[in-house]
């Protein structure tokens, strides 16, 4: 059996996944449909943004994310400043980390899935007089919608598997402390961390939270 504690990391695990699925859903859609749908100058680019998570190391991808979003980061300046949220150092931050992480495999199956779709469907469409929006949501959405779930369950697992590794005892730490998997055992006391870790975790968050 499960401890109390032990089934609170289970649910922040499905939270921040949850979460993470759900905002990056829209997101990824958007950007499948243009790399699918749109011929424009740098989409190459756009396209090896989009995949450069798969390819970079996790933690090189997380240390980008506190530099931009931390409160002495560009953006995490801005967000605190103009509507006072914070991400770093909370579980929204975690969340933030796993859906950058899960947006690679959810483009991918909605594109495919766009790319399915007849175009001479649309054309149909359009030719009896629907517009661009009305034929995408009468056919274009309709019809991809087993790629959107296909990518929403890929990001979820994603987005489980890169959080829920670290989310054992020490992923409180990781969530509290800055996101940093502390894989320290109870010989170090009641904190799990032996004190250099507690100092030098103190450091990161006075610096980028």
């Amino acid at each position: 059996m499960l401890s109390a504690a032990e089934w609170g990391v289970v649910a922040l695990s499905l939270k921040v996944s949850l979460a993470a699925m759900a905002a990056t859903l829209p997101v990824a859609y958007a950007l499948a449909w243009l790399l699918a749908r749109r011929r424009f100058p740098g989409r190459t680019v756009l396209d090896a943004l989009v995949h450069l998570p798969l390819v970079v190391p996790p933690v090189v991808t997380g240390w980008i994310l506190l530099l931009l979003f931390g409160r002495a980061g560009p953006v995490g300046a801005l967000l605190e400043r103009s509507l006072g949220i914070t991400l770093m150092f909370r579980w929204t931050g975690a969340a933030l980390a796993a859906a950058v992480m899960a947006l690679p495999l959810m483009v991918r199956a909605m594109r495919l899935s766009i790319e399915a779709v007849d175009r001479r469907l649309v054309q149909a469409a359009r030719t009896l007089g629907a517009g661009r929006l009305r034929a995408f949501l009468t056919i274009t959405l309709p019809l991809s919608v087993p790629g959107i779930l296909a990518g929403a369950m890929l990001g979820f697992a994603r987005s489980l598997g890169e959080f829920g590794a670290t989310a054992e005892r020490a992923g409180w730490e990781f969530i509290a402390r800055g996101q940093v998997a502390i894989l320290a055992s109870d010989a170090h006391g009641a904190t799990g961390r032996p004190p250099r870790m507690t100092a030098a975790l103190d450091a990161v968050e006075r610096r980028y939270g």
